[in-house]
């Protein structure tokens, strides 16, 4: 059971691997198949070879041993049809495993950046993705073909040898086994020496990295012994790293000696005897020199050299994979109801960093619900920030943010997703049909929602052009921003939210479509908050918050007009002075 304390639970990867396995069982049999196609040039060689020269040449029937040996040719075909037909499926399993290990990391890396201890974007997820399960990839495909092959000849060998002698697959498969316990003892040391050597360099090139770059300024302070010296020693050590791993590596031909070479000597050197006393005939003796050096010797060269140095990478590269992989604790998700729409945020602060400025301390805001808001203020004075606390995106450092009168960290994450939208000034629009993307957030929209939609905020244009809702959308299609805006407006227009947050949505839109899509939602059930930037969206809006230096002042437009000099200035007033922009130009001001 996996909730049994006493068992471990399983590892990132295996959690990763095992499925892929599982989801292809079919590719894995006819690879398995395939295999065996591939070698029956070693289940055959030894065998016809041995039989060609006692039947045939040694017998007095050449033409028979000639048959024998095209058989043996036929055989080598057939094995190189099933290398051939083997690839694909192989593949198959590889491709998988790439596509769910690239989930996997994109998935934690966002994970760590929302829940992890001083959360960030991580930009070593794009490494990982575009190297390191790249490197997987290609590893464990050629891992995949080589570890394939090394099993099946090794098998078909010893089989060969049992046919010609039982006592010949005996020897050999005691050798092998030895050399393969000599391969697993060696293994851990060779991983561990390979990592020392990754650690050196990683070391080598952090002190060489500052050295070459302030290379001028060591000339300039007479310090090139100092800065040789610092590198020296990462030099030296890295230098021993490779020593070490090389030393350890020469285990590696002590494989290959004891599993095909001493077997290969023990037959060479018995040979007369077997002969003279009838245990072996002379064809039997070729055969299994053929097994050794065709069957064994090459299976075992690939297992360590081919599979012993791929098989290192893989294990470091999967090992750093799952310490990625291995989340930490997600942090207990509220679990109460979304109950009402109204916000209200009492005496937050935030700030971006322990050491940031604050860009807000203290500050308290009510938005009742089925409020109109509209949220102004200077570019970069924390308008979108405050729409961030407000939808529950940000945590603030002190205070609280409530929904429907409960803090937003106790209500059921799911439930606010659904309740409270953002739709930010970047527009998502993804390959698939116009449906999919219209009904992202509401799967089960029908085409009455949708023509609601479409009608509401002014999209019919786009969607005849596109052939109807399930025309074809890519996401680098011939689309305007506009267009973009539109859909990502309907998107929202048709989900379950009812709290809708416009951040600079419509910067790409016109005046007029503008206004079209803010009243499209205001008539909507619910909340219209809109962070604006022109200040007819300001106009229109029940009340404004004008977002200062740490500090928000609310009122109406002629109230805030009074009181709040930031806000004049703002659009175009100097207490009260000066004509309205909008007078003068008919097109009102960006905020």
């Amino acid at each position: 059971m996996s909730g049994d304390p006493a068992r471990p639970a399983p590892s990132p990867i295996r959690r990763t691997v095992v499925p892929v396995l599982r989801s292809h069982r079919r590719n894995l049999g006819a690879l398995a198949a395939w295999s065996f196609v591939e070698t029956l040039p070693v289940l055959f060689s030894g065998t016809l070879v041995a039989s060609a020269l006692d039947h045939g040449f040694l017998a007095g029937r050449p033409f028979e041993g000639l048959l024998l040996l095209l058989a043996y040719g036929a055989a080598l075909i057939a094995g190189t049809l099933g290398t051939r037909q083997a690839i694909p499926h192989a593949a198959a399993v590889v491709e998988s495993l790439r596509d769910e290990l690239t989930r996997q990391v994109v998935r934690a890396g966002l994970y760590r950046a929302v829940y992890a201890e001083h959360a960030a974007a991580d930009v070593s997820t794009v490494a990982r993705v575009t190297r390191q399960v790249e490197s997987v990839r290609q590893i464990s495909g050629g891992l995949l073909l080589s570890l394939r092959t090394v099993a099946f000849s090794v098998v078909a060998a010893l089989i060969g040898l049992f046919a010609l002698h039982p006592l010949l697959a005996a020897a050999t498969g005691g050798a092998v086994l030895v050399a393969g316990a000599l391969m697993a003892l060696l293994t851990p040391l060779l991983r561990r020496r390979h990592v020392a050597l990754l650690r050196a360099q990683e070391e080598l090139a952090r002190r060489a990295g500052p050295q070459l770059t302030g290379v001028r300024d060591v000339v300039a302070c007479g310090a090139w012994e100092t800065a040789g010296r610092a590198v020296g020693v990462r030099v030296d050590a890295e230098a021993a790293a490779v020593v070490a791993g090389a030393r350890a590596g020469a285990g590696r031909i002590a494989v290959v000696a004891l599993g095909a070479r001493l077997p290969f000597a023990v037959v060479v050197l018995a040979s007369g005897w077997a002969v003279r006393t009838g245990l072996l005939t002379p064809g039997a003796l070729v055969g299994a020199m053929v097994y050794l050096l065709q069957g064994v010797e090459p299976a075992l060269r690939a297992l360590v050299q081919t599979v012993g140095n791929m098989g290192l990478q893989l294990s470091v590269t999967l090992r750093r994979l799952a310490a990625f992989l291995d989340l930490p604790p997600r942090p207990a998700a509220g679990t109460a109801p979304v109950t009402g729409t109204g916000i209200a945020l009492k005496n937050v602060s935030f700030a971006y960093g322990p050491f940031a400025r604050p860009l807000f301390t203290r500050v308290t805001l009510d938005v009742p619900d089925g409020a109109h808001l509209a949220v102004v203020g200077p570019s970069g004075v924390g308008k979108s920030t405050l729409a961030m606390l407000i939808a529950g995106l940000e945590t603030p450092g002190s205070g609280a943010v409530t929904l429907g009168g409960t803090p937003m960290p106790a209500l059921a994450e799911a439930e606010l997703r659904r309740r409270v939208a953002v739709v930010p000034q970047q527009s998502y629009v993804f390959t698939g049909t116009l449906r999919e993307n219209l009904t992202q957030l509401a799967p089960r929209a029908g085409d009455e929602l949708l023509d609601e939609a479409v009608a509401a905020l002014g999209l019919a244009r786009t969607v005849r052009r596109l052939g109807g809702y399930d025309g074809p959308v890519t996401g680098a299609g011939p689309l305007s921003q506009g267009e973009r805006q539109l859909i990502t407006l309907a998107r929202v227009y048709v989900s379950e939210a009812r709290v809708v947050i416009l951040d600079e949505a419509t910067c790409h839109l016109d005046r007029a479509a503008e206004e079209r899509a803010e009243r499209a939602f205001r008539a909507r059930p619910g909340t219209l908050i809109v962070v604006a930037h022109r200040i007819s969206s300001a106009l229109r809006a029940d009340r404004i918050v004008l977002v200062g230096q740490d500090a928000l002042t609310v009122g109406s437009h002629d109230e805030l007009l009074a009181a709040a000099p930031e806000y004049a200035a703002l659009i175009g007033y100097w207490h009260g002075a000066g004509p309205r922009p909008e007078d003068a130009h008919g097109i009102p001001p960006r905020l």
